[in-house]
């Protein structure tokens, strides 16, 4: 009998008490939604990788080392097979972002060509054409502009490969740039294979 009157007080304490309702969200709930970052976020993430990049390449002239105007450069990461570099080299791929840095200042040109890569990746592009030109008379040294792009491309991790551009597309004033496949494209590609919709 004592059983029933408390189970009668309990229910009458409760009576006024309302649920929730589904649209009414609990703490844990925008705290959850807190995690997920915001558009603006990722910007500004992006921006802070760019500005960290930014600071890794010099634009001192005598902080890299010095490439003459007309000899023929060429870098490559490990792992890189031989025919994909033999088309990079050979200007067999597909170009649709053109950058022209020859008359930058290196501070503009450095900006510049950070912007372009991040650019181009995003758009899901592999391959730039950078025009450094060839600066015979660059100040204080011929090839000014030359080495520090040069260097710069080596510094940059995002990008695979590059070579002096064929003599029709610039010669070795311009150099044909492959980029790293970005995180989404792997995935994408990686899908693709897997469905057995990609090359073999």
């Amino acid at each position: 009998m004592e059983r029933l009157d408390d189970n009668s007080l309990f229910f009458q304490e409760m009576a006024d008490v309302k649920p929730l309702k589904a649209s009414q969200k609990t703490q844990s709930d925008v705290f959850t939604v807190q995690l997920s970052p915001t558009l603006g976020q990722l910007a500004k993430q992006a921006a802070l990788n760019e500005h960290e990049l930014l600071a890794m390449l010099p634009i001192v002239p005598f902080e890299f080392p010095t490439v003459s105007p007309d000899v023929v450069v060429s870098e490559k990461h490990d792992g890189m097979q031989d025919e994909v570099y033999k088309r990079l080299r050979q200007g067999k791929y597909d170009i649709k972002t053109i950058l022209d840095v020859h008359e930058y200042s290196l501070p503009q040109a450095r900006s510049s060509l950070v912007n372009c890569i991040f650019s181009a990746i995003a758009r899901g592009e592999r391959n730039i054409l950078v025009i450094h030109g060839k600066g015979y008379h660059s100040k204080p040294y011929p090839g000014l502009m030359k080495s520090a792009v040069c260097h710069w491309l080596s510094v940059i991790d995002k990008v695979a490969a590059y070579h002096s551009a064929t003599r029709e597309q610039g010669g070795t004033g311009a150099l044909f740039v492959l980029l790293k496949k970005s995180s989404q494209h792997r995935i994408e590609n990686s899908e693709l294979n897997r469905k057995g919709g990609g090359f073999r």
